[in-house]
């Protein structure tokens, strides 16, 4: 199977030639492999490679010669790796590429790598890599001041269900939906029966987690609170307490499973209290779909859930855009039920918000609610944002008179 460019190709080649080693984090299954060997010279998977792993656990440093850039697949596994690792970028002799799909906990005996191993995110595939948008708009090129133009992308209602039911899993991509529905159940039912105990060593509930999940596929980007997690996770005539259920989506946090989408907190005009509350996302809505077992032709009878999960996926395409220029994907809601749904903040300050909305209908709603909003924001401290604009699921792109983009989200790239 051919592979298939990746928006953290470039960054991995910059930070390889910066450093001596580069992590790359991310699910399983998301790529992580593949696009290391893209750069790697020699590689040991340590996940597949019993005799790898038990030289390692003997002596550390006999899996790290060969051919480099080297790459060390699943180096969790055999945690002393990192620290052999750093040892040899300190005496510089060689450079690496470890892959990992658990963050480790960290702990006294693990040298941070601070300045020695770049940490780099990756995620599932955004339409623009698995080749399901033109990419006529740029996020990037929205944050310097460019004007929207995009010719109707050619994605129909039917289209983006499959989207979002397939995900971004590469390795998933080449089988029919129904297959790829199956094969991302299954992914699922690992992690609950599986991974989710091995990422700390708790012994969790597997049906407990089943409940989690479909609480979470529930309330996809709400900002549903731990009571609620909890009360659903339980299961009927019993409890779980709020600092259980923290320690379950915190594992699954590890895993990189779900990634939850943060406040932002900008300078304020009036004394509104904001809400810290992050809006909840599994890293791609299929696992979502996959938990509530949903199929296409009821998420297409049930618009206003497939309205959540669509938001989802866009949340999923704007991080992987946006982490492309060092930027971020935030949230914003106050006591005054002001909110947008997406804001892109830059390391120097400048901002973009954005309102998903699947149909163009709705285009007006998310215009207005974009004016509350910039209302309350004190632009002498933030600044004026880059951009104001609204995703819809299909449509033109352009920019209305009142200088709001209309963007369909199968036009965009990074």
């Amino acid at each position: 199977m051919l592979y298939q460019p990746r928006i953290v190709d470039s960054e991995l080649a910059d930070r390889l030639a910066a450093q001596g080693a580069v992590l790359i984090e991310g699910p399983k299954a998301c790529g992580k492999t593949e696009t290391a060997r893209q750069l790697a010279e020699s590689e040991v998977l340590l996940d597949v490679d019993a005799n790898a792993r038990h030289a390692a656990s003997v002596d550390p440093s006999l899996i790290l010669a060969g051919q480099m850039p080297r790459l060390i697949d699943e180096w969790q596994l055999e945690p002393e790796v990192w620290n052999h690792v750093r040892r040899w970028v300190d005496d510089k002799q060689g450079r690496f590429i470890l892959t990992g799909s658990v963050v480790p906990a960290d702990d006294a005996t693990r040298h941070t790598g601070a300045a020695r191993i770049s940490r780099l995110r990756m995620r599932p595939m955004s339409l623009y890599e698995a080749g399901s948008s033109t990419g006529a708009v740029s996020l990037a090129g929205l944050m310097d001041g460019q004007a929207t133009q995009a010719a109707e992308p050619g994605l129909s209602l039917q289209d983006l269900v499959e989207e979002v039911c397939m995900g971004g899993w590469p390795g998933f991509r080449h089988l029919g939906p129904s297959q790829a529905r199956r094969a991302v159940r299954d992914y699922l039912e690992e992690v609950r029966r599986v991974d989710i105990n091995s990422v700390d060593g708790i012994t969790r509930d597997p049906e407990r987690v089943r409940r989690l999940f479909q609480s979470l596929a529930r309330n996809v980007a709400t900002r549903a609170p731990a009571t609620t997690l909890a009360a659903d996770a339980a299961g009927p005539g019993s409890t779980m307490s709020d600092d259980t259920v923290r320690s379950y989506l915190a594992a699954l946090a590890r895993l990189m499973i779900t990634e939850d989408q943060p406040s932002w907190t900008p300078h304020l005009r009036s004394k509104v209290n904001l809400r810290t509350t992050p809006a909840r996302h599994f890293v791609d809505p299929s696992l979502a779909v996959a938990a509530l077992g949903a199929t296409p032709e009821q998420l297409l009878r049930d618009l206003n859930l497939f309205g959540l999960l669509f938001e989802s996926m866009v949340v999923r395409d704007l991080r992987v855009y946006a982490q492309a220029f060092d930027a971020r994907v935030k949230q914003y809601r106050d006591n005054k039920g002001v909110e947008v749904d997406a804001v892109v903040e830059t390391d120097d300050g400048r901002w973009a918000a954005f309102e998903i909305k699947l149909g163009h209908g709705r285009v007006e709603e998310a215009v207005a609610s974009l004016a509350r909003f910039v209302k309350r924001v004190d632009t002498t401290s933030c600044g004026e944002p880059s951009a104001l604009g609204v995703i819809i699921g299909s449509g033109y792109g352009y920019v209305r008179d009142d200088g709001i983009h209309v963007i369909p989200i199968g036009a965009l790239k990074s």
